[in-house]
């Protein structure tokens, strides 16, 4: 059993037990976290598709961590013009820990 959900502009295919990493949702370690936004729900031999969003449909997790990812370097270059610049992005998540899918 699987679903689709969107969070934070972006969509993610998500199974029970599964742990997934987000863009930043407030709250503490250890709380619960429901996504309403569900894209589609696979039960095996069925499959429901919302119009854009299923109305009856939640998925449920838990926050496993808040953190940080990997630098990302940024590298802006022209060529003949003597133009350089490097910056350097690290993105915010939180890592959430998928319980229950209620169709």
């Amino acid at each position: 059993m699987y679903a689709i959900v969107k969070s934070g502009g972006k969509q993610y295919k998500v199974a029970q037990g599964q742990i997934l990493r987000v863009e930043t949702i407030p709250g503490d370690i250890g709380s619960e976290i429901t996504f309403n936004d569900v894209l589609m729900v696979s039960t095996g031999d069925t499959v429901s598709v919302g119009n854009p969003v299923m109305t009856d449909a939640a998925v449920t997790g838990r926050i496993v961590e808040q953190g940080r990812s990997k630098k990302v370097l940024v590298f802006k270059y022209k060529r003949r013009k003597r133009y350089r610049r490097t910056r350097g992005h690290r993105q915010n998540y939180t890592a959430v820990q998928i319980d229950s899918i209620q169709a």
